[in-house]
Parts: structure tokens; C-alpha cells; sequence
């Protein structure tokens, strides 16, 4: 059974496994310092292994931006990333933001507006 846990701080070896996994690559050499800065990160677990994470950044004020959504292959499509994103959500809100960002690739538009995220104008640059 999976469990959601906020802001579980988990080892870089620990997120490594599971960034490969979900998104092909090492990822930083170290997530600490993301996770410090943190408005909120979330980690969905199956015992001790870490499944599934989602990361929100803010701006130390009230806006606050989902990052990082991601499941490890074997746990795709058990609801695991939609439990993320609201326990995100809520901790979130609980913590004094006003506002939830989230850019997302378009193959996502289905599973963002499912999580409640409406369409909304934005810009971007690539840097």
C-alpha cells in the first residue's frame, strides 16, 4: 500500500532511483538544496521505497508552483500522481499560498485539468 508523506526529505540516492526511473536521467547531484528552498515536496512511498514525488517552489510570498511531478515506471497509472498533487495542494494552502502554478507539456493537459488546474494565459522564455 502506498502512503504520502510531506516533506520527507529523502537521501539523494533514494531520489536518484527514482528519477532515473521516471524521467531517464541522474538529476542534480544533490536535491537538498531544492528541498530546502521549498515552499512543500511530497514523496508517495511503498514501504520504504520512494514511488513517487512532486516538488512546490514559491516565491516566499503567495505564490507557490507545482514542480517535478513524477512515479517511478512500475507505479504509473494507480492514482499515485493525482494523490500528490492534492496532498501538494493542501499543504500548500496550509502554508499560506494563494495561488498554485503549474507549466506542464501538453500530453499532461488531461491529467493537470483533472487535479483541478483550469487554462489560464502565460509567457515563457527559454533561457
Amino acid at each position: 500500500m502506498v502512503h504520502i508523506a510531506v516533506d520527507p526529505f529523502p537521501a539523494d540516492d533514494i531520489m536518484r532511483v527514482l528519477w532515473l526511473s521516471a524521467w531517464g536521467d541522474a538529476g542534480p547531484a544533490s536535491w537538498q538544496p531544492v528541498l530546502s528552498r521549498s515552499l512543500v515536496h511530497v514523496g508517495a512511498y511503498e514501504g520504504e521505497t520512494l514511488v513517487g514525488f512532486v516538488n512546490v517552489a514559491w516565491d516566499g510570498g503567495m505564490h507557490a508552483f507545482i514542480l517535478d511531478t513524477c512515479t517511478h515506471q512500475d507505479f504509473r497509472r494507480l492514482g499515485i500522481a493525482t494523490k500528490l498533487v492534492k496532498a501538494a495542494e493542501d499543504a500548500a494552502r496550509a502554508r499560506g499560498a494563494k495561488w498554485l502554478h503549474v507549466d506542464f507539456e501538453p500530453h499532461l493537459t488531461e491529467f493537470y485539468r483533472a487535479c483541478g488546474f483550469r487554462p489560464t494565459e502565460a509567457g515563457l522564455v527559454a533561457l
